[in-house]
């Protein structure tokens, strides 16, 4: 099933840390012993913005900074460890992203988002994706569809445990998956920073609860066997389930 690009996409994401854990090595930091030439300066701090990108996500997705709070590039440096510069370059990429926005001369407040946000986002992805999904459920044979079992597991490990951060990548990384077989990259990219936009959490929630996570997580395995089994109608019905009820 999945060939080409599609392969390259279905690999779940794994994020290289957490605010608590996080440490940069000091090479990357700019130090290098004597006799080894330094690494290029662009690529070290591409390597360091990358490391707090990833944690300040998974600190987003779990709740640990908090929707409605302003934090400061220095403050969050001296909690990962590094300067003030890529958690800047940091939180502009997620200032694009719209999960914080920029506070002149503060820093960075997450941003407070309510429940109909989220409903508008849930419609906008039902309708970019179910279309997809129910075409992809006629056409992708049933040995394409066991490739991606893998992926489907990976949401109900992160689940069990209730690691919201790793849920939610391999959550994305399901569906970029599904998604992926179309051949339509433009499509996946798309639909994957509006799954991403969906998965911050709401205002006074930390994110999803243990028992909400493995009610996702098995609807992603229900949708894949339905899928191997290519039963349209039970495909249809999940669908509709997992998008909240859209109408198709």
């Amino acid at each position: 099933m999945e060939q080409g690009r599609a392969r390259e996409d279905a690999r779940p994401y794994a994020p290289s840390g957490t605010p608590q854990d996080i440490r940069v090595p000091e090479q990357a930091r700019g130090e290098h012993t004597h006799g080894e030439p330094p690494a290029p300066r662009t690529v070290q701090r591409h390597s360091v913005r990358g490391q707090i990108l990833d944690a300040l996500r998974a600190a987003l997705v779990g709740g640990e900074l908090a929707p409605g709070e302003v934090y400061s590039a220095p403050a969050l440096g001296t909690r990962f460890g590094v300067s003030a510069t890529p958690v800047r370059e940091a939180m502009q990429q997620l200032a694009v992203e719209g999960a914080v926005e920029v506070v002149p001369n503060r820093g960075f407040r997450v941003s407070a988002r309510g429940p109909r946000e989220l409903a508008e986002l849930a419609e906008v992805r039902a309708l970019i994706e179910v279309p997809v999904m129910l075409r992809l459920a006629r056409t992708v044979p049933a040995a394409g569809w066991c490739t991606l079992r893998p992926l489907a597991d990976a949401t109900v490990a992160a689940a069990a445990v209730g690691d919201r951060a790793a849920y939610a990548e391999s959550d994305r990384a399901f569906h970029r998956a599904v998604l992926a077989l179309s051949g339509n990259q433009q499509l996946v990219s798309v639909a994957d920073d509006l799954h991403r936009r969906s998965q911050w959490p709401l205002v006074g929630s930390p994110g999803g609860r243990g028992a909400e996570l493995l009610a996702d997580a098995s609807e992603h395995t229900a949708l894949l066997d339905a899928l191997i089994a290519q039963d349209l109608t039970v495909v249809r019905s999940l669908v509709r389930e997992h998008f909240n009820g859209a109408d198709l």
